[in-house]
C-alpha cells in the first residue's frame, strides 16, 4: 500500500487513484468527518475505490496541508457512523485502510476505500437505496438513477442473470436448426455424451435451456434457452434491449464504416449460438497460420485462434442483456474489440490475474462449455493474454466504462516495441536513451507513436504497479526526455518538439478584428471559465500567427458549411454559430431541441444529444453551451469530462483540457467531408 510521505508524493497519487481532498476541520478546529465525505465513500465504493484525505485543501490541482488536531476523534467518529446501518448500508473500512500521516509537521487522515463486492453493492446512504446510492463519475459523486440502482440489486441477489423462466415463452420460439446444429457439435466434441440420446425437449432441460422451479412449480424456457437457440423476433420480445453486432472496418480508425457487417435483419436465427458461429469464422478469416506438426497431423489452431475464441465467448456469457449497449465486435487491420454490456463482476486485477470467476450467464457459460467453447475456474483471460504475448504482440486492453455500463476488451496487433520507433529515439536522445530502462522505453516509444501518453493510458498497456507508472513518468520528465501539459488526472506528457496541438495553432489565423469569430468573448467570458495554461484569449490570439506560420503550422479555412478547417485537426470545427450556413446552424439547433425545451433533462438523454451535437465535427465548448442553453463549467464538469474519459467524446486540444477554446467530437465519428489528418 503506497503511502504519500509529501506533496509531491499527493501528485503521483492523484495520477494514480481517484483522490478526493476535503477540509474536515470542524466547527470547533479540531477536525471532523465533513458531511460530504457520505456521497464520497458512496460513490468509491460503488466504482472502483479511491482515496479521501482529510485535512489537505485542494485546489485547482494544488494541495496545501491543513491537518487534523485530534485524528483519534475523526477515526472514532468515522468508525462509529461506519458500524451504523441507518447511516451506511456496509462497512467496507479495516483499522488498516485508516492512517495517520504526517505531511509538513501536520497530521492527516488517510482513508482507503475499497471497491465493494458484487454482493455488497449498492453501498448506499440512509437507508434509502434508491434515492441515496451515488458512483463515482470523473471526480465527482453523482445520484445513481432508478434504473441503475436495480441493475446492482438483481447483480448482487442473482448469482445466475441468465436462469429466468420466461413467461408464455416454449418451444416453438427455439430455432430448431440451431439446436440440430448444436446437438451435432457436442457429438463432435463428446462423441458418447448421453444428452445425444434424448429428444430436443429432453436436451433443452438437460442444458438447462428449459427448467422448472421446485419452490413454485412453475416450468418454462428459460433466458439462458431463448439467447442461445431463440427466434430473433421472440428475444425482441423478452429482451428489448439485445442487440448483437459485428462489423469489419477497412481502415485503423473509429469511424463508423465497414466492409462486412452482421446484425439481427431476418434472414438467421439473431441468437447467440448461430452469432458465434458467424463471427469466429470471420475473425479468423485472414489469420496468418504458421505451419505446425502434432503426432504428424498439421495444427491449423495457434493461440491466437484460442485467444479470439475465448474473447468471444467471454463477451457472450458476461454481457448484461438488460442493459441499453449492444454486443459489439469489431474486425480492424490493427485490432480486434469486443464490448459487451454490464460491468466485470470481479476487480479487474483479478479478471486479469485469473483463478477466480463470477460469470453472469452461467447457463449460457455451461452451453459453450459442452462443445469445448470457454474456459473453466477464471482461466479464459490468461489464456487471452498469454495468446497474444506468444505473438509479442502489445498487451490486451480491458476496460470497463461507468455510462452507461460495459466492458470492453481491444486486442492490438501492434509490437509494444516497434525497431523504427526505436531507432527513432535513439536518434533523438543518442547515448541518454541506453540509460533508460525497459518501462521508461516502452513509455518514450508510446508517446512517439501516440504523440501523448498519461497515466492512465500507461496502465492500459504495462502491467507495472501505478505508483511505478507515476515514478517512471516524473523520472523522464525530470531527465528532459518528456514534458507534460496540464495537472492531475488530466496531465499528459509528450517529446520534446511534439507539443500536442494547441488552442493558438489552430486559431490563430482567424481574422483578429473577430469577424470570422464572432464568439469569442461571448459565453466563455461569462462562464467564469478562465482557466488558460498559454495565458491567451480570444481577441488576441491572432498576434502569434506570422511566428506559427514560419514554423509551419499551416493556415486555417472554412468548409462549405462554415466549419473552420485545420491541417493540424482531423475534422472541422464548429467554433461559432454565427458563421454556419443556415442548414447546418439549424441541424444543431434541432439535435439540440431537447435541452433547449427543458430547463432539467435526465443524464442518458443529455448525453445523447452531446453526441449527437458533436457528431462529425469538433464543437467549442462555448458553442455546444449556447446550442444546449446550459453553463459552460457545469457542461464540461458535468458531461464533457466523464465522456473524455469514458472515450466518448474527443478533445481537439489534449494537452490544454481546461482552455476556453477547447473543442469537443464525438468518438465514434469522423466528418466525411472536409476533414483533414495532420
Amino acid at each position: 500500500m503506497f503511502s504519500p510521505a509529501s506533496l509531491e508524493d499527493l501528485s503521483l497519487l492523484r495520477e494514480t487513484v481517484e483522490l478526493e481532498c476535503k477540509l474536515a476541520q470542524g466547527h470547533n478546529g479540531q477536525g471532523e468527518v465533513p458531511k460530504d465525505f457520505w456521497p464520497t465513500y458512496s460513490a468509491m465504493a460503488n466504482a472502483h475505490g479511491g482515496v479521501v484525505l482529510l485535512g489537505v485543501r485542494e485546489k485547482e490541482g494544488v494541495f496545501s496541508v491543513a491537518g487534523i488536531p485530534n485524528p483519534a476523534k475523526v477515526r472514532a467518529d468515522l468508525f462509529n457512523n461506519l458500524n451504523n446501518p441507518g447511516k451506511v448500508s456496509v462497512n467496507l473500512l479495516t483499522d488498516a485502510d485508516v492512517q495517520e500521516l504526517v505531511l509538513e509537521g501536520r497530521t492527516v487522515v488517510l482513508v482507503r476505500i475499497p471497491q465493494a463486492t458484487r454482493k455488497q453493492r449498492p453501498v448506499f446512504l440512509n437507508n434509502q437505496p434508491l434515492d441515496h446510492t451515488y458512483k463515482r463519475l470523473n471526480d465527482g459523486e453523482w445520484p445513481c438513477d432508478e434504473e441503475t440502482v436495480k441493475r446492482m440489486l438483481a447483480e448482487q441477489v442473482e448469482d445466475e442473470r441468465d436462469a429466468r423462466i420466461l413467461a408464455h415463452f416454449g418451444m416453438d420460439d427455439v430455432d430448431m436448426e440451431s439446436l440440430r446444429i448444436y446437438r451435432q457439435m457436442l457429438k463432435d466434441e463428446k462423441p458418447g455424451h448421453p444428452y445425444l440420446e434424448q429428444d430436443d425437449f429432453a436436451l433443452m432441460q438437460s442444458l438447462r435451456g428449459w427448467r422448472r422451479d421446485r419452490a413454485t412449480g412453475v416450468e418454462g424456457l428459460t433466458l439462458a434457452g431463448l439467447l442461445m437457440f431463440g427466434r430473433w423476433s421472440a428475444i425482441q420480445e423478452a429482451v428489448p434491449h439485445y442487440f448483437v453486432d459485428y462489423q469489419e472496418r477497412p481502415e485503423a480508425k473509429t469511424e463508423l464504416r465497414w466492409v462486412d457487417r452482421l446484425v439481427p435483419d431476418g434472414t438467421w436465427s439473431g441468437n447467440l449460438f448461430d452469432f458465434y458461429r458467424r463471427v469466429y469464422r470471420k475473425l479468423v478469416a485472414d489469420l496468418k497460420v504458421p505451419f505446425g506438426l502434432k503426432d504428424g497431423q498439421r495444427q491449423d489452431d495457434t493461440p491466437v485462434h484460442v485467444a479470439l475464441r475465448e474473447a468471444l465467448v467471454n463477451t457472450l456469457v458476461h454481457a448484461d442483456y438488460t442493459g441499453r449497449v449492444s454486443v459489439l465486435v469489431v474486425k480492424r487491420p490493427d485490432m480486434f474489440g469486443f464490448r459487451n454490456p454490464g460491468g466485470l463482476r470481479l476487480p479487474l486485477e483479478q479478471v486479469i490475474r485469473g483463478g477466480e470467476s463470477d460469470c453472469r450467464n452461467r447457463i449460457l457459460h455451461q452451453m459453450f462449455l459442452l462443445i469445448g467453447l470457454g474456459e473453466r475456474g477464471g482461466s479464459g483471460m490468461p489464456k487471452i493474454f498469454s495468446g497474444w504475448q506468444s505473438r509479442h504482440w502489445r498487451q490486451p486492453l480491458l476496460r470497463e466504462k461507468d455510462v452507461p455500463e460495459q466492458t470492453l476488451l481491444e486486442l492490438h496487433m501492434l509490437d509494444l516495441l516497434p525497431e523504427p520507433v526505436l531507432e527513432a529515439l535513439r536518434t533523438r536522445f543518442g547515448v541518454a536513451f541506453e540509460q533508460v530502462d525497459a518501462l521508461g522505453r516502452v513509455i518514450l516509444a508510446t508517446a512517439m507513436i501516440e504523440r501523448v501518453v498519461n497515466h492512465a493510458r500507461m496502465a492500459e498497456i504495462c502491467t507495472d504497479h501505478p505508483h511505478d507508472l507515476s515514478r517512471a513518468l516524473a523520472r523522464l520528465e525530470r531527465d528532459g526526455m518528456l514534458l507534460s501539459q496540464g495537472q492531475s488526472k488530466g496531465k499528459v506528457y509528450h517529446l520534446p518538439g511534439a507539443a500536442p496541438v494547441s488552442p493558438e495553432q489552430v486559431f490563430a489565423f482567424l481574422d483578429s478584428s473577430g469577424s470570422n469569430d464572432p464568439s469569442f468573448g461571448s459565453n466563455a467570458a461569462s462562464s467564469g471559465s478562465s482557466e488558460d495554461s498559454s495565458g491567451s484569449n480570444g481577441a488576441n490570439l491572432a498576434d502569434g500567427a506570422p511566428a506559427l506560420a514560419e514554423a509551419g503550422f499551416g493556415q486555417a479555412s472554412r468548409d462549405d458549411n462554415g466549419c473552420l478547417i485545420s491541417p493540424l485537426l482531423d475534422a472541422p470545427v464548429v467554433d461559432a454559430l454565427s458563421v454556419l450556413t443556415p442548414q447546418l446552424r439549424d441541424e444543431l439547433l434541432q439535435r439540440a431541441t431537447l435541452p433547449r425545451a427543458k430547463a432539467r433533462l435526465d443524464r442518458d438523454s443529455m448525453i445523447s444529444v452531446i453526441l449527437a451535437v458533436c457528431d462529425g465535427r469538433y464543437v467549442r465548448l462555448s458553442v455546444l453551451a449556447e446550442l444546449l442553453s446550459r453553463n459552460v463549467d457545469g457542461l464540461r464538469k458535468g458531461y464533457l469530462d466523464a465522456l473524455v474519459k469514458d472515450n466518448r467524446i474527443l478533445r481537439a486540444f489534449p494537452g490544454t483540457p481546461t482552455h476556453e477554446m477547447q473543442s469537443y467530437r464525438a468518438a465514434d465519428s469522423r466528418s466525411s467531408k472536409g476533414a483533414h489528418r495532420p
